[in-house]
């Protein structure tokens, strides 16, 4: 079949959650048997978010290969288990780039460079280059943004010259809020009719409405959004909260929002998609009854989504071993030696985030000799293994003053170091280690028992590195370097053998795991924590 084009556009508000939608739309139609890809269009200037402060756009995801991009492409693997790359994110930054290198080239041969035609070609091009590989039924492009926005005005151009040159083989899926008035206690229904027409007034007519809302939205309500905003009354469809972004798969699929689309395509409609397995993980969501409860110790800890993929990979993970998960978030600049007991000593579990920069680092490190002298498993992430190491080599090795070169350039023991190749380097965009990297795990670790192989591929986003030059003292001590790239001998995984769970990974496991494919690494985390509980709690009877 040709491919058809998706396009998600929103309206009235920011964060309505058009990735969610377009994942679950994703989702929805591989459970058919389609080949499906999504990709989002940021309407930033950054070429990425690789150099934005979490606080700005909150977690950086990274792509196989190498790629910094925005979060909402850690929800598209998650519900569809596709590996995304660089070409599915895109921004204002890498468009204009693009153009203006052509013209630096002479590629324009002399004519004055325009936002139409140069700029919107670009992004038709880009849009259009998934679908040139011939490896989709599918492509959902998610527009970022709300329709208004001076930024997005390229992008919309786009769509809507891309919409009249395909056809029937593309739709415009608009998702826009319904709020509920309170004191008139009303659903309203204008911003969605406003919302509408300002797409409408730039070229596009929707041909889907999503509506967000808190409260049920009455058929009669729906046909007169219908009637206002020329789209069938059949393609009105709600998106009523939940309690669980895993549950509007499901939603979406009773609103019958798949066979719309497919309806709308001219794809033909068979059967139901096959969902049981999702079915089976919101079964386990449901039912677990036993809660597990992990702290994360962190610099962002106040931001929602600035650790979204391990808040995930956790959830994910508690919920196949049958337990609810309850998340305590940190500040390791709050982390002191008079409070970490206060703090630590009711968790099951805890997670040392990744990070950049000093600020907190100290916190991290009273928090970590705390969970290693009182045995309690602990996972530290990128920064969170670096600082694993270096408190090891503080109080352990006696390295009184270890450190990282990010933090002390001038530190005596630079267990944590700059790599050779990266001393040069300046410019901060898409310059530090990206992406998948293969990783040999020692025989028997803890580590390979997880994954149950020795040998396996991570993604990576980092600069500093463990320094082998003190490998040898580490082993001795007690702390075991179980990992390392084949090609580089760098350190991936350290663990301490003599503890029931104490594991730094170099690389981000959380890039990995999905809803039907839990990360190994985080399974078994959940289980050496719901362990220790029960260990606890056996203790605290006798």
């Amino acid at each position: 079949m040709e491919t058809k084009y998706l396009f998600v556009t929103g309206g009235v508000v920011s964060s309505l959650g058009k990735g969610i939608i377009s994942s679950s739309l994703a989702c929805l139609l591989k459970a058919r048997g389609y080949r499906v890809t999504i990709q989002k269009f940021d309407p930033y200037i950054n070429i990425d978010p690789g150099t934005l402060n979490p606080y700005e756009h909150g977690e950086c995801y990274v792509t196989v290969d190498g790629h910094e991009a925005d979060l909402d492409l850690g929800h598209y693997e998650r519900f569809t288990d596709i590996r995304t790359t660089r070409a599915n994110n895109i921004t204002t930054g890498r468009i204009y780039q693009s153009v203006i290198d052509k013209e630096r080239r002479g590629d324009y041969l002399g004519k004055t460079v325009q936002i139409v035609p140069h700029i919107t070609d670009e992004i038709k091009r880009a849009v259009k280059a998934l679908g040139n590989t011939g490896n989709f039924d599918f492509i959902i492009t998610e527009i970022g943004g709300v329709v208004g926005d001076i930024e997005s005005l390229p992008f919309l151009e786009a769509v809507r010259q891309l919409r009249w040159e395909l056809g029937d083989n593309s739709l415009c899926i608009h998702l826009t809020y319904v709020p509920y008035i309170a004191a008139a206690k009303e659903l309203k229904t204008k911003p969605t009719q406003h919302s509408v027409k300002r797409l409408q007034e730039l070229g596009i007519q929707p041909d889907i409405l999503v509506l967000r809302t808190e409260r049920h939205i009455s058929p009669e309500m729906r046909r007169k959004i219908a009637l206002f905003c020329n789209v069938a009354p059949d393609a009105v469809v709600q998106s009523i909260d939940v309690d669980t972004i895993y549950r509007v798969p499901v939603k979406m699929h009773e609103q019958h929002l798949d066979e719309i689309v497919l309806h709308k395509t001219h794809t033909p409609i068979e059967g139901e998609p096959h969902m049981q397995p999702w079915l089976d993980f919101l079964h386990k969501m449901d039912n677990a009854t036993d809660t597990v409860t992990i702290g994360i110790v962190g610099k962002y800890v106040e931001l929602q989504d600035a650790y979204k993929s391990i808040n995930e990979a956790l959830l994910q993970a508690a919920i196949y071993a049958d337990h609810k998960l309850k998340l305590k978030f940190i500040h390791s600049e709050k982390v002191n030696g008079g409070n970490v007991a206060d703090m630590l000593g009711d968790l099951d579990g805890v997670v040392i985030a990744p990070g950049f920069g000093q600020r907190g680092i100290e916190g991290k490190f009273v928090a970590l000799k705390y969970c290693r002298e009182h045995d309690i498993p602990t996972f530290g992430i990128c920064l969170g293994m670096q600082c694993m190491v270096i408190e090891f080599a503080r109080d352990v090795l006696g390295l009184a003053e270890a450190n990282s070169t990010e933090m002390n350039p001038t530190t005596p023991d630079n267990v944590i170091d700059l790599m050779e190749e990266q001393k040069s380097i300046s410019n901060m965009g898409g310059t530090m280690r990206l992406g998948a990297y293969d990783c040999v795990l020692r025989d028997k670790s803890l580590a390979a028992d997880a994954y149950g192989s020795q040998t396996i591929s991570e993604r990576h986003r980092h600069r500093f590195e463990f320094n082998n030059d003190y490998r040898d003292r580490f082993e001795q001590a007690g702390m075991a370097c179980v990992g390392e790239n084949p090609a580089t001998r760098l350190v991936e995984v350290v663990e301490i053998p003599s503890l029931r769970w104490f594991v730094g990974t170099q690389y981000h496991p959380e890039y990995s795991s999905t809803v039907l494919h839990p990360h190994p690494l985080f399974r078994s985390f959940i289980k050496a924590a719901i362990d220790y509980r029960d260990e606890r709690k056996k203790s605290e009877k006798q």
